[in-house]
């Protein structure tokens, strides 16, 4: 049992027991010398010759803060020590392993301190200077002592920090300049992950090599953007499928728990963190898939203005990314249709309109009575468009008709399979180089030391001569090379599910317009209310297949062949004619 005893001093309590909060904290999870453990038995130690109790089970009083750095973060913004210290009541002491454990900052000391005076609380480090204990005692608010000496070990821990700092920083800029040498420290670039550097290589250090995990989403990511979807479509499908993000992705490959704060405010947190069309942007146009080392949101560049490498295997080929780039970069209103959603069973969708106001129709599953079936119905409305003669249609006798009139056009014909061998043009990166040199050179005559202005120099000679290699290289135009599966669009069709098949009427440009209806008990489709059209590659296919058979009809009833120079249409309201060789 906790008793306690007051001093000679009003208002001060001394308590023989007292409950304790014992505070943990890492800048890097990886590092050994200060693990947790370490620090917790340290801790103990301390605790045990004070009289000090952290409690046990559910009611320890424990802040562990992992991957936290004392040089950014301030005590009262950690995730954990924060929550103790917004809740004073609870506790007596606060118990580190070291100062630095704490903090590295005047300011932040002096809060630290001036919240440990406000609240009487007593602060223990394990191991002070020269390894002995140190307690700073706020219980007493008229023994400025303990104050003044935090102060002064909190300017030590100060410069310490810098000088620190000042280290990483220089041998942080001394390895951005080692090809394929990555840091080791921090996030990696979405799509690859730290390995041992080879032993062809020299054997030191830190490497990237694509991380397989990531990678496959990548290439489920371009497969999407080729196929016409907006990146924020393809996040929505992401998001969907539960697919980390490149942060979650990281935290899972670590150990971690996922999510975290938002925008730096620790009031908003997430338990993960979801993808956005603005993130899968960024994502897709860093050069890092290049393989590229970037620092600030610029290429890392050695003399001869080359980019430096921090793998020998990027994701990306610089054709790969500059197509890539150019549909990221292409006005919206340039874009392909937007696809049909994936979560429908709706066959038609995007491919059935209206033929009074040009809308399209969606599928309404309301049922007037048990046996009524689904319609597309004209839904013009929503979108702030008056429509003259609103259309609806039964869904199942308007899937059938469209069904039936596709794989008669088309059935018979075979597939093809694209190979697409990509070009390479030197222009994008040529401008994005120009662009870089352009903004060097905004800095020149600024440089108030000669090393200074030697490494601006040294600099913009880099860049020049990247240029002018650039401005040697010559454009080579893409191939594309098709060739015959041996199945046909009727095999492919029977396989598919009403997602595939739609996406199928969708790419050979198959729509359906539909025009309101008359009264009466109708048993099936009139099909004189619907016109049937397509417009894609397989248009000009499908009309010389029909020729052809009707060639063969018109032979078998005994007619001539077509003269040669003849033209013969496919169905009355094709537009376009095709010449028939004798």
């Amino acid at each position: 049992m906790t008793t306690t005893s007051r001093s000679p001093l009003a208002g001060t309590v001394y308590e023989t027991t007292l409950r304790g909060v014992r505070c943990v904290r890492l800048s890097v999870l990886t590092d050994e010398t200060t693990s947790p453990e370490r620090q917790r038995e340290a801790g103990d130690i301390a605790a045990a010759a004070l009289g000090i109790d952290f409690g046990e089970g559910d009611q320890l009083r424990e802040a562990i803060d992992l991957d936290v750095s004392a040089s950014k973060v301030s005590p009262f913004d950690r995730p954990q020590l924060g929550g103790w210290l917004a809740k004073p009541d609870e506790f007596d002491a606060l118990v580190w392993w070291r100062f630095d454990r704490a903090i590295r900052s005047m300011a932040d000391m002096h809060e630290l301190a001036k919240w440990a005076r406000e609240h009487r609380k007593l602060l223990v480090f394990a191991e002070g200077v020269g390894g002995g204990r140190i307690e700073f005692d706020f219980r007493n608010p008229l023994a400025p002592t303990g104050e003044l000496m935090m102060m002064l070990f909190a300017f030590a821990a100060q410069v310490e920090a810098q000088s620190i700092s000042d280290r990483v920083t220089g041998a942080m800029a001394a390895i951005r300049k080692m090809p394929l040498r990555w840091s080791g420290g921090g996030m990696p670039p979405y799509g690859y992950m730290p390995a041992p550097m080879p032993e062809e290589y020299g054997g030191v250090g830190w490497t990237l090599i694509p991380d397989p995990d990531a990678v496959r989403i990548i290439e489920r990511i371009v497969r999407l953007l080729l196929d016409g979807l907006s990146a924020s479509a393809i996040a929505v499908q992401l998001n969907a499928d539960n697919v980390p993000s490149p942060r979650d992705h990281w935290s899972l490959m670590k150990n971690r728990k996922t999510g975290g704060r938002i925008g730096g405010r620790q009031s908003i947190t997430r338990e993960r963190f979801r993808w956005t069309g603005s993130a899968i942007r960024r994502m897709l146009l860093n050069p890092t898939l290049l393989g590229w080392k970037m620092h600030r949101g610029v290429p890392v560049r050695d003399a001869q203005g080359n980019p430096v490498m921090m793998t020998e295997s990027p994701i990306m080929t610089r054709e790969e990314y500059d197509r890539v780039g150019a549909i990221l970069n292409k006005p919206r209103s340039a874009s392909p249709v937007r696809a049909a959603r994936v979560d429908t069973d709706a066959l038609l969708l995007t491919v059935i309109h209206c033929a009074s106001c040009g809308e399209r129709m969606y599928l309404d599953k309301r049922r007037t009575h048990a046996t009524a079936a689904p319609k597309y119905v004209c839904n013009s409305r929503t979108r702030g468009v008056q429509c003259a003669a609103p259309a609806y249609i039964r869904g199942d006798w308007t899937d059938d008709y469209v069904t039936a009139e596709f794989l008669r056009l088309v059935g018979t014909i075979q597939t093809t399979q694209v190979v697409e061998i990509p070009g390479y043009d030197p222009e994008p990166e040529l401008l994005a180089t120009l662009a870089e040199f352009e903004e060097h050179q905004k800095q020149q005559g600024r440089q108030k030391s000669k090393h200074a202005a030697a490494k601006w120099q040294e600099r913009a000679d880099a860049l020049d001569a990247r240029i002018a290699d650039l401005e040697t290289r010559e454009k080579r135009e893409p191939q594309r090379i098709v060739t015959r599966t041996g199945r046909t669009f009727a095999d492919e069709w029977a396989e598919k599910n009403t997602a595939g098949r739609r996406a199928m009427l969708i790419e050979a440009g198959v729509r359906l317009d539909v025009r309101r209806g008359t009264r009466g008990g109708w048993r099936k489709l009139d099909t004189r209310r619907v016109d049937f059209s397509m417009t894609g590659e397989l248009d000009p296919a499908a009309e010389s297949l029909a020729v052809a058979a009707g060639d063969h009809e018109a032979y078998k009833r005994g007619h001539k062949p077509p003269a040669p120079g003849s033209s013969a249409r496919l169905v009355e309201s094709c537009q376009e004619r095709v010449t028939v060789a004798a």
